[in-house]
């Protein structure tokens, strides 16, 4: 999988710093007419932006459409509205070892998952649910890479899904143990995370306690605050102060990506080159997307996920049976028996989930 940036530029961009994090890009400058600001498309995800003030086309060059959804084949057939798979990634692409310090972004090569969500659309609005990486799950068979032979069907993490077989085998685990069919994917990584919140002014959040975390570098009062991208990333990767542990931290981070989604989308920042064009390079600089997807289809993304945040959708979790169960490879949280498998149900013919 080809993981090099993006080269194409727009020419007459401005040469000007768009991110603290990350390499410099250049960044469109103000559009001439008002009309044309208007064709914009802020396309934001938990984790990712892109946007268009004037640079449509250009923005559709910068895509990195790097991930195979049927590569595994055996696919669930096409249902009702369409399925997105959301994923943060702690990919430190862009990061300086300055900047992992300071974000308390961890080592080791490579990028793994920190957050997965599935997103439906469709003729009764928008469903959001969180998917814990600690969720057990079967692993289809697949081929060993490292060894080459052909591993069976086992139990095990969700996100190990994603580090055994990266993007492809995570949405096809998704798949085989949701019987939903993935339409499209797309993931962003710790920088730009960081930068978006960082290019819109930050995240308002409200906490209902002091949150304390060595490991993710949270260190935040009760009440009310605007987080920075710094900040908002420790936010959604602490974990241990949580009283349902990686449940938990799926609830925090379903609630700041739409909120993060529905200031994105207010005027002040949709009209404000200054914002607007930071904003739109932060999230092509680290964002991955299907093969098939368009920007079209990430503005869409993104309006669902805005109106989850504005009441008019549904931001669920994975229904549970036990969390915190001891495995062969770590402690687990199960899906209910019987709920789970109703709400995908409900998902595939899109029927608004039962309460």
């Amino acid at each position: 999988m080809t993981q090099t940036d993006p080269t194409v530029t727009r020419e007459r961009f401005a040469e000007r710093p768009s991110s603290r994090y990350g390499p410099r890009r250049a960044h469109a400058r103000r559009p001439k007419k008002r009309r044309r600001l208007r064709r914009t498309v802020l396309v934001l995800l938990a984790a990712a932006v892109v946007a268009a003030g004037g640079t449509y086309g250009w923005a559709e060059t910068q895509l990195r459409r790097d991930v195979e959804l049927g590569a595994y084949g055996n696919r669930p057939p096409p249902g009702e509205g369409t399925n997105y798979l959301i994923v943060g990634s702690d990919s430190r692409d862009g990061l300086s070892e300055d900047d992992v310090k300071e974000l308390h972004a961890g080592g080791g090569g490579g990028r793994r998952t920190d957050s997965m969500m599935l997103l439906h659309t469709g003729a009764n609005g928008a469903t959001m649910v969180s998917l814990p990486r600690d969720s057990w799950v079967t692993l289809p068979g697949r081929l060993d890479t490292t060894t080459g032979k052909t591993k069976r069907p086992e139990g095990d993490k969700l996100n190990a899904a994603f580090s055994y077989g990266g993007p492809e085998l995570l949405a096809h685990t998704v798949e085989r143990n949701t019987g939903l069919r993935i339409d499209h994917y797309a993931e962003i990584g710790f920088a730009g995370f960081v930068n978006i919140v960082d290019a819109i002014g930050g995240v308002r959040m409200c906490l209902d306690r002091d949150i304390k975390d060595e490991k993710s570098g949270a260190d935040l009062r009760k009440g009310c605050h605007t987080l920075n991208g710094g900040q908002a990333l420790a936010y959604v990767r602490q974990r241990h102060q949580e009283r349902e542990g990686d449940l938990g931290r799926s609830k925090n981070q379903q609630r700041l990506l739409s909120t993060l989604a529905h200031q994105a989308a207010r005027p002040d920042t949709l009209f404000d080159p200054t914002r607007i064009g930071p904003a739109a390079q932060a999230g092509l600089d680290t964002l991955i997307v299907d093969e098939d997807m368009s920007l079209r289809d990430l503005s869409r993304m993104f309006r669902a996920v805005r109106s989850v945040s504005g009441g008019h959708g549904r931001r669920l979790n994975v229904p549970v049976s036990g969390i915190g169960i001891p495995t062969s490879k770590g402690n687990v949280l199960k899906w209910d028996p019987r709920k789970a498998p109703r709400l995908f149900a409900d998902l595939r013919h899109d029927r608004p989930p039962a309460g």
